[in-house]
């Protein structure tokens, strides 16, 4: 007997074969395998959505699942959202037409692509976010980046002596940055001494990270640290203060990244600390979890949360990376 989940995907999936069965009929086109694979409880297509395969961090995803696809023997489709749910939109649309038994989806608005996953989901297609969560995924893997903000800010805070001005540079409106920016808000809450005189909300990368922290410098000069909500714009932030001739400016960000890890044994960096994330970990838990479900057995929480790591510049030495 199926299972209450599995038996509403595939309720839900002869609805939209049929319609889709109709729509061929009425305009001439071949739909092509249209969703959910085989139905034998196996992965076979795997499709892989990527917010920015720019960032190095989702680039190390990519790797640790095509090295997984040839280990394990499964067809792996890898697409860069390039920042936009409406690309995001379009892929999944392609996805279901293609077949795919699983779709890993690294969305770039957690809210926003909730009825593409509706639609793959509909199609029987088992859909699991990864990084960040996506509202109505079946289930999720990420770091726990509310622990990740506590991390960072908290190495801040400690490197201000508790006292001083700073400012957020926020991120995307997806689940991971605004974790993060709770955490760090926690930590402030209980440390008065710390004062945000400003944040503003970048792209996760190192271009915004520059420029919006180069605004909000011209804006305030008595600013003695940094939070990020990523590496990319922490590395952005460190080198607007740079250009801006300031210096006692304490940085700190999330990732763990290979370019926050040079930042770190640079001692003219400004960049103090960054919560470690395993990215390539992250994709082959999500991986697994979502193999378990296709196969019938479902995890017993729905997001699972990886812990994150501090690194600073003295421990920097002992950090393995990623």
């Amino acid at each position: 007997m199926l299972s209450p989940f599995r038996a509403r995907k595939t309720s839900a999936a002869l609805v939209l074969l049929s319609a889709v069965a109709l729509s061929a009929c009425s305009n001439g086109d071949n739909a092509g395998g249209s969703g959910g694979g085989g139905g034998d409880g196996e992965v076979d297509k795997v499709g892989l959505m990527l917010q920015d395969i720019s960032n190095p961090f989702f680039a190390s995803m990519q790797k640790s699942m095509e090295d997984a696809a040839k280990e394990q023997g499964f067809d792996l489709n890898v697409q860069d959202g390039r920042q936009d749910l409406g690309t995001q939109n379009d892929q999944i649309d392609t996805f279901i037409q293609q077949g795919m038994d699983l779709i890993l989806l690294n969305a770039v608005d957690s809210s926003g692509i909730a009825s593409a996953v509706a639609r793959a989901q509909a199609a029987g297609i088992t859909v699991v976010a990864v990084d960040v969560d996506a509202e109505g995924a079946d289930a999720a893997v990420t770091t726990d980046n509310v622990e990740a903000g506590r991390q960072s800010c908290q190495a801040l805070v400690d490197a201000l002596g508790g006292t001083g001005n700073i400012l957020v540079v926020e991120g995307t409106p997806t689940t991971a940055p605004q974790d993060r920016v709770k955490g760090c808000e926690e930590v402030l809450a209980a440390n008065t001494g710390v004062k945000v005189v400003a944040r503003q909300a970048g792209k996760n990368d190192r271009a915004s990270g520059l420029s919006l922290t180069t605004d909000m410098l011209t804006a305030n000069q008595d600013v003695k640290g940094i939070f990020a909500i990523n590496d990319p714009e922490a590395l952005g932030a460190d080198l607007a203060v740079q250009q801006a001739g300031r210096t006692g400016v304490t940085i700190v960000g999330v990732d763990g990244s290979p370019e926050a890890v040079t930042a770190l044994e640079d001692p003219s960096s400004n960049f103090a600390a960054s919560a470690a994330q395993d990215p390539g970990g992250m994709a082959l838990k999500a991986l697994e979890v979502g193999q378990g479900i296709v196969a019938g057995d479902e995890p017993a929480e729905r997001v699972t949360l990886l812990a994150p790591s501090l690194v600073t510049k003295d421990n920097v030495a002992d950090y393995q990376g990623w």
